[in-house]
């Protein structure tokens, strides 16, 4: 198994942070996201994300705003990422600065470990980074 970890401060409220990162219907059409839709609501909703000719079909397992804790997997094995058996879990918490972002993530590469933990990090950095521009 193979465990990617991003930890990032964010200059912004751990409550604000919380409301866009924990949106699970909040992903938008555009760049390498070529579809989005999603059922249900809450823990158990069901999102899938068109990208790469394939699809990502992910579901929300833990859904808890009192921590600002969310966690979601990787339903289908055939999806265009490098990855199988993926788990992530988000944790948001306040600090002097603003608030922590702890973004972690389990999964068997399929093929290279390096090149698939490199296109996971990008995902949790570049959705950070998409919380923090949206904060400003």
């Amino acid at each position: 198994m193979t465990t990617v970890q991003v930890v990032e401060q964010v200059a912004a409220s751990a409550d604000d942070v919380w409301n866009i990162l924990s949106d699970f219907g909040g992903i938008k059409v555009g760049g390498p996201i070529e579809s989005f839709e999603i059922e249900g609501e809450g823990v158990g909703a069901v999102r899938t994300i068109g990208m790469g000719g394939g699809q990502v079909i992910e579901r929300l397992d833990i859904f808890d705003p009192d921590t600002r804790t969310f966690a979601y997997c990787i339903l289908n094995e055939d999806c265009p990422l490098p990855v199988s058996g993926y788990s992530a879990k988000v944790v948001i918490s306040e600090d002097e600065q603003g608030c922590t972002v702890d973004w972690t993530g389990e999964f068997e590469a399929k093929g290279d470990e390096e090149a698939a933990s490199k296109i996971v990090r990008g995902i949790y950095t570049g959705g950070i980074a998409g919380a923090r521009k949206a904060l400003t």
